[in-house]
């Protein structure tokens, strides 16, 4: 789909290393714009680079937010200079008690619920938001299942631009408070959030100044996701793990994780070892893992049932992509249910004191799952991708999780619920 914002898209853009948009089915090529499918074959839009000479020495020197990788990604080349949430560089944590309770031999919590807005998505709106100023927008938009919304409306606000913030009105409390919060245009649909996304996409037809980061400059905002790849590359003394496990929504973080870290191997900066992707989806909402399971490659779009309402697109528009991905590096995608999806949030706290949400609760979940399979390597280092906060998600853990007893304020009452 092409833009109508014809003056941003002829005029000459600064996005670093990014070179043109290629066409993911056939390869097409065409000029850096806000446009998000091709023209010729109608398949997505990803950014190419030409990538310079890429350092170790430099990306260390830089600072501990993403725009230490600004030479691997589709941004300005004074963009850690303009006001923005200074996402990622997020805690790598070795989960020895983890490891032992899923049986693997050595697991590592990549904990992105330390992002100004508590998740993953505030590495894709800072590029998406770098990418979009130079395209000559001035309102940052999406539709959201929340966390994004959360991001949208914090970076906008710290940019100084208008938000148009779009989620099912189903939502939880707290992520609509905690978008309403910045005081954007915050839109409540009658519906799930795949409606809310078509109706997103009739918006971006008729609104050339609105930057729907996931829409019109989806090519760029996906790119962010690939800083998870290179922190935990770079987190590990610059290697890759052997095991990666993965939460699916639309699918992009999966494959541009991949991206990655083939593109660490390809210009040197780790040695291109062989890795293994997994998908994670609750069963509730899982078009991926059906297709996986199936032996298919087309997924069959679904209506989302599940707790984990981040992670509930029935209609993943990279889904394909993520069994290209998992199936070339010898992994799978599997489903847990939201009593497995519970038990994984409260196995991740209990164990290495992280409080995740429900995204975060399939990952774990997904992971035990795979190693009781017999899928999970139990001898190869493996890499958990946990993307959001459980202060997210409170009302999934509100029927299981509360105080021990109630007793009168003595010695003995507490040691007798003690069991003393």
């Amino acid at each position: 789909m092409t833009s109508t914002l014809t003056t941003a898209a002829s005029r000459t853009v600064d996005l670093g290393p990014a070179a043109e948009l290629v066409s993911k089915e056939e390869g097409h090529r065409q000029p850096l714009a806000p446009e998000f499918v091709s023209a010729e074959d109608f398949s997505p839009l990803e950014v190419a680079y030409d990538f310079g000479r890429v350092r170790r020495e430099d990306i260390e020197a830089g600072p501990d937010n993403i725009w230490r990788y600004k030479k691997l990604l589709p941004v300005p080349s004074n963009v850690e200079q303009i006001p923005n949430t200074e996402p990622g560089f997020t805690r790598l944590v070795r989960a020895d008690r983890l490891a032992r309770a899923l049986g693997v031999q050595r697991v590592w919590v990549k904990d992105d619920t330390g992002n100004p807005t508590h998740s993953f998505k505030d590495r894709v709106v800072a590029v998406a938001l770098a990418a979009a100023r130079e395209f000559g927008f001035d309102t940052l938009a999406c539709p959201s299942t929340g966390n994004l919304a959360n991001a949208v409306a914090s970076a906008a606000a710290r940019a100084g631009w208008q938000s148009v913030v779009l989620i099912p009105s189903s939502l939880e409390r707290a992520k609509i408070l905690t978008t309403a919060v910045y005081d954007g245009a915050l839109i409540a649909v009658d519906g799930n959030y795949d409606d809310v996304n078509r109706l997103a996409t009739e918006l971006a037809a008729e609104h050339e100044s609105w930057a729907f980061v996931n829409v019109n400059v989806r090519p760029y905002y996906s790119e962010g996701s690939k800083t998870l790849g290179y922190e935990v590359a770079e987190q590990l003394g610059w290697r890759l793990p052997e095991q990666v496990v993965v939460p699916i929504a639309s699918g992009s973080q999966l494959t541009k994780v991949d991206k990655g870290f083939r593109e660490l191997g390809e210009l040197g900066l780790v040695e291109p070892t062989p890795y293994t992707v997994f998908g994670a989806q609750a069963s509730g909402c899982s078009p991926v893992s059906t297709a996986f399971r199936s032996g298919h490659d087309v997924v069959q779009p679904v209506k989302p049932d599940t707790i984990a309402r981040s992670l509930a697109i029935g209609n993943p528009a990279d889904g394909p992509y993520v069994l290209d991905t998992v199936r070339r590096t010898g992994g799978a995608v599997a489903d847990v249910t939201d009593e497995e999806v519970v038990e994984g949030i409260r196995l991740l706290a209990r164990t290495e004191g992280i409080f995740t949400e429900t995204a975060g609760g399939v990952t774990v979940a997904t992971a035990k799952k795979l190693a009781e399979a017999g899928q999970l390597d139990p001898d190869a280092e493996t890499v958990l991708l946990i993307t959001g906060d459980g202060l997210k998600t409170l009302d999934a853990l509100e029927d299981h999780v509360g105080p021990k007893a109630t007793v009168p304020p003595s010695v003995d009452a507490v040691d007798d619920a003690l069991g003393g």
